[in-house]
């Protein structure tokens, strides 16, 4: 699977964005979507999953209920729209596709084998 994230950019803290990930190469059936984050000198971190076949969706602490992941079928495109955004979610966001991952392994980056080049959103006060 090839992935091509878009959509991020300079925001202000309050401020919402939406980024995008379109995916290529393979059927999705299988696959779990995710998005990820890395701010500069820490660790990549899970921010939300959706499963492409029935939509169950996780979300980190960090996020959950200021970002909203979700998928457009005829498109194969995953989304994940942040408002409320803050300070701390200055990061590079990636999307990553993992193959039948079981709903405990959602959060874990190392379960996802594609991963798309990375968009960077920068909040500011």
């Amino acid at each position: 699977v090839q992935l091509q994230a878009s959509g991020g950019g300079l925001v202000q803290a309050g401020g919402s964005l939406r980024l995008s990930c379109a995916a290529s190469g393979s059927t999705l059936n299988s696959y779990v979507m995710g998005w990820f984050r890395q701010a500069p000198g820490k660790e990549r971190e899970f921010v939300a999953a959706i499963k492409w076949s029935g939509g169950s969706k996780t979300y980190s602490d960090a996020v959950k209920g200021r970002f909203t992941i979700s998928k457009d079928m005829a498109k194969n495109t995953v989304y994940l729209q942040m408002n409320s955004l803050k300070l701390e979610d200055t990061a590079g966001y990636y999307c990553a596709a993992g193959q039948s991952l079981i709903t405990s392994s959602m959060s874990n980056p190392t379960k996802y084998g594609s991963w798309g080049q990375g968009t960077l959103v920068t909040v500011s006060s």
